[in-house]
């Protein structure tokens, strides 16, 4: 019931822009805070940036910050994170997360969800 599917991701250069889209359906988007996170082999999942629902407040990593920016369309089911001056290290695969609190806006019983990700490589 419950989808969240990442796209735009792809090879590009150092310095160059990706941006990334969550697609979602099944739930309302308005109700749930959105993260990405980055998933590498070998290493843990880490939160990238993430936003906040109602006051949509937006939080980033010290690597991220000033590079990234994390935005959302509550009608359109979508949530996107702009990527600038990319560097090698932020290559991985980029994972799309949904977390909801208020158990009345639960769907199904759970209170997360995350998407199967799309993989973003940085090399010349």
């Amino acid at each position: 019931q419950v989808r969240l599917v990442e796209s735009g991701g792809g090879l590009v250069q150092p310095g160059g822009s990706l941006r990334l889209s969550c697609t979602t359906s099944g739930f309302t988007l308005r109700h749930y805070a959105m993260a990405w996170f980055r998933q590498v082999p070998g290493k843990g999942r880490e939160g990238i940036s993430c936003i906040d629902k109602g006051d949509g407040l937006t939080h980033y990593t010290e690597s991220a910050k000033g590079r990234f920016s994390i935005s959302r369309d509550n009608t359109l089911g979508k949530v996107y994170l702009q990527m600038n001056s990319l560097k090698p290290e932020d290559t991985g695969v980029y994972l799309c997360y949904a977390e909801v609190v208020d158990s009345d806006h639960m769907v199904d019983g759970s209170r997360e969800y995350w998407g199967q990700g799309t993989q973003v490589t940085v090399s010349s």
